[in-house]
């Protein structure tokens, strides 16, 4: 079985775009989308009424073979807890699903609950493709044992912030940017120790992108790879937010072109522009120019 696909270092998912899967008149439409992952959600936005045929919409949507797109492909599925988890998982594991979402993961065991339905569909189907996770923190229990979520297995390749939820459960208000930064802090703690990505949940209000915007940049600020997006319009935000500025790339560039220098002649620390550049700043702006050149940022891309 092929190795889990790793979105934070070799597909970024600066933007994560919401398609309710009850909604099969808007999967081709996300799919024109800028977005680079799509997330196709049948816990929240699909009633019970209409889980069964929403299941059964986005699992032939997806396994279609003439599909064809570079978009990494999500489902959300529900709950462990719930009565429709299992029949999703045999749904859509190994059926051009990239990555299942758990919502309101607790604990480590809950990851490995979920890896043994899907490796089980997966070998009912007798795919090669491995199927990765996107684990919610979404409750104080799961914040709490986030390492130990996001370090279950290596299938599990990031850990996404569900905040709304996360502030009903503890009486927070979900507008509180104190409570929402400390959140965000630990969940990053606690995915990078693992070595894996966060993610940024949603922002509610379409008709304020400038909010969307002040959102992003503060979890971009905090390590953050991405965010999700409830409309398209919040697509284009999130690829520049979560994108290498020129600037940046042209710093970087110029970094990694002094340190080559200074490898030259022997010397480990350098000053470059007034400032003191190790070991740190240069793997720094490699971890820039290797996410560049993913997005065909670089000049030589771009002159191609």
């Amino acid at each position: 079985m092929t190795s889990p696909i790793n979105p934070h270092s070799d597909r970024p998912i600066r933007s994560k775009l919401f398609v309710p899967a009850s909604r099969p008149e808007l999967f081709p439409k996300a799919f024109l989308s800028d977005a680079d992952a799509l997330s196709f959600d049948l816990e929240d936005a699909v009633v019970d009424a209409k889980k069964a045929q929403a299941r059964a919409d986005i699992a032939a949507y997806l396994a279609n073979p003439t599909l064809r797109s570079d978009k990494l492909t999500i489902v959300r599925v529900n709950g462990l807890a719930t009565e429709y988890f299992t029949a999703d998982i045999k749904a859509l594991a190994g059926a051009g699903v990239d990555v299942i979402n758990l919502p309101k993961v607790q604990c480590r065991e809950d990851i490995l609950r979920a890896l043994d339905a899907i490796t089980n569909a997966e070998a009912a189907r007798q795919t090669t493709k491995s199927v990765g996770i996107l684990a919610n923190i979404e409750t104080p229990k799961g914040l709490r044992l986030a390492f130990e979520i996001a370090s279950a297995d290596p299938r599990v390749i990031g850990l996404q912030l569900g905040f709304t939820d996360f502030s009903l459960a503890c009486g927070i208000h979900s507008q509180n940017k104190t409570a929402l930064n400390a959140v965000r802090l630990a969940i990053r703690l606690a995915a990078a120790e693992a070595g894996i990505a966060t993610y940024d949940g949603a922002f509610p209000d379409v008709r304020n992108p400038d909010g969307y915007r002040s959102e992003a940049e503060e979890a971009r600020d905090l390590g953050f790879a991405g965010k999700s997006c409830i409309h398209p319009s919040q697509i284009a935000i999130a690829n520049e937010v979560f994108s290498p500025s020129a600037e940046e790339i042209a710093r970087a560039e110029a970094i990694l072109s002094a340190a080559g220098e200074a490898d030259k002649r022997g010397v480990g620390a350098f000053l470059h522009a007034g400032k003191m550049i190790d070991a740190p700043i240069i793997a720094r702006a490699r971890g820039v120019m290797a996410l560049a050149n993913k997005l065909g940022l670089t000049t030589e891309q771009q002159g191609a």
